[in-house]
Formats: structure tokens, sequence, C-alpha cells
């Protein structure tokens, strides 16, 4: 009886984690939250900031941490640290929540209890999917779907989570020396520690601008998946860009005469991550 009134959730046990930096006030979350005003919903908010221009909150349900950090994946580790909610909602400051989202996240964890993440569709300003999902439920995410989910379609599951003590790498992510990544990194790590992983193709959330990969170039790109591959998969590495390569060429992101600086700029990427963990480990 007793785990089955652990794994009964309700809307107050969802807390939504919004990375944001610089505000002086809590307006930003009014857009966020369209059909309902933002103080019915558990937040906390990592505001990185100056000294001098704290963002505060008068709501009892709103909570706000002021870091004086860079990073988007230091924002996130604040987060999880500070967290109190049993379902946590990976969140920036620039989505807008879909009517009925809580419901749907409650769902889920409803019929996955023991699930670690359970990662949801996004829809871009026109209302059409943010890219391409399964049709149905995954019970056991695979490399393609990890590679493919982005942070604000995750969401995890805070007790198990606490257990297998995963944090987002400091090294990747917006402000990091790789600017992306973090979310596919922080997922297999929980994949290694044997926790599941679940997909659910229900909307959550609205994405209104193109994402910060959207705007890199190919060598840039490349620059970080060779950190990233290497992070992952250790040695294999260069197999991943070849798949990278396979999947670009496929949906003509790259050019066949970019391959070859493409493939110089991984190895560098390479290099520069063992570097970083060669310097940690002194």
């Amino acid at each position: 009886m007793e785990d089955k009134l652990e794994n009964f959730f309700t809307e107050n046990d969802v807390e939504i984690l919004i990375a944001t930096m610089n505000q002086d006030s809590l307006d930003f979350l009014v857009p966020m939250f369209p059909f309902l005003h933002f103080s019915n919903f558990r937040i906390l908010i990592v505001n990185q900031t100056q000294v001098g221009k704290k963002l505060e909150s008068e709501y009892a349900k709103i909570r706000v941490v002021n870091s004086f950090e860079k990073g988007l994946s230091k924002s996130r580790n604040l987060a999880l640290e500070n967290a109190v909610g049993k379902i946590l909602v990976i969140a920036d400051d620039d989505v807008v929540y879909q009517q009925g989202f809580i419901a749907k996240i409650i769902n889920a964890y409803s019929q996955f209890p023991d699930a670690a993440a359970i990662n949801f569709c996004a829809v871009k300003s026109d209302g059409s999917l943010m890219k391409k999902y399964p049709d149905r439920s995954k019970t056991n995410l695979n490399a393609f779907d990890i590679f493919n989910t982005s942070s604000i379609e995750m969401t995890l599951n805070r007790t198990v989570l606490d257990k297998t003590k995963v944090k987002f790498d400091e090294d990747f992510g917006l402000g990091a020396v790789f600017e992306m990544g973090e979310e596919a990194i922080f997922l297999f790590d929980i994949k290694n520690k044997k926790q599941q992983l679940v997909f659910e193709p229900e909307i959550i959330v609205k994405h209104r601008e193109p994402t910060s990969s959207d705007k890199k170039s190919i060598t840039e790109k490349y620059y970080i998946q060779g950190a990233l591959f290497s992070r992952i998969f250790k040695s294999n590495y260069i197999y991943w860009i070849f798949v990278k390569f396979f999947f670009d060429l496929k949906q003509q992101k790259i050019r066949f005469r970019e391959l070859k600086s493409a493939f110089k700029s991984s190895k560098e990427g390479h290099q520069k991550l063992e570097k970083l963990q060669y310097g940690n480990k002194k």
C-alpha cells in the first residue's frame, strides 16, 4: 500500500525548473503560462545575475535562487540541488507551456513511476512539431532517441535521480567550453546507471525561437560533436562521427566538400576535451 501511495502524483508534486539570466522581475513568466497565472504553478527560478541585481518572489509557490556564476549546466545543477518537487520539468525562459501539460506529465509518471526521466514533445511557434518524434510511447530510449532530445522536452523523477547522483556536465551547454550536448550527456549518464528513460508522444511545450544549435556553423557543430561523442563513447567517438556524417549527408545538412574540415574540427573537439579531463584529474 505504501508503494502505491508513493507512486501517486498530484499537481503539487510537479516543479518547473527555469534557467534564466539578469531578470529583475517575474514578468518574463507571464507569456510562459498564457492560460493561467504563473503563481498557480510550483516554480524554481535560477537567475544568473550580478551582485546588487537580485530577483525576488512574493509568491509562495515561486522560489528564486540568485547565482553569480555563468553557464547553463551550472544553472541546471543549482536547480536540481534546490528542487523540492517529486517531478521536475526542465525549462528555459523562452518557452510557452500548453494547456493541460501538468496532467500529461502526471499521467505519464503514474504509468511509469520508476522512470528516471520522461521526455515529451515540443512544437514550434506555428504549432507544427519541433522535430520528428516516435508515434508511440517508448520505454527504453536508445542512443538515437537520446541525441534527438532537447532539454525543454525533459522531465525528471527526483527520487530516482537523487539515487543516481547524476548531474549536468558543466563543460557542456551554453556558456561552457562546448556550447551544446549537455542534455544528451545527462541522459546517457542516467542510462549507464541502469535507469529507465521513457518517451511519451504528448505535446507539453512550445518553443518560440530557433535553438542555439541552429545558429552554429558546420565546423562549430562538429567541434562540439567531437567532444560530445568522446565524453559519451570514449575511444569509439570516431565511429559516431561517421554515423553523424551519414545522417547529415542524408538530410543535406552537410555537403561532401565540408566533410574534411568537419572531421578535423571533431578531432580538435576530442583533443580539447581530453586536455580538460586531464587537467581536472591533476
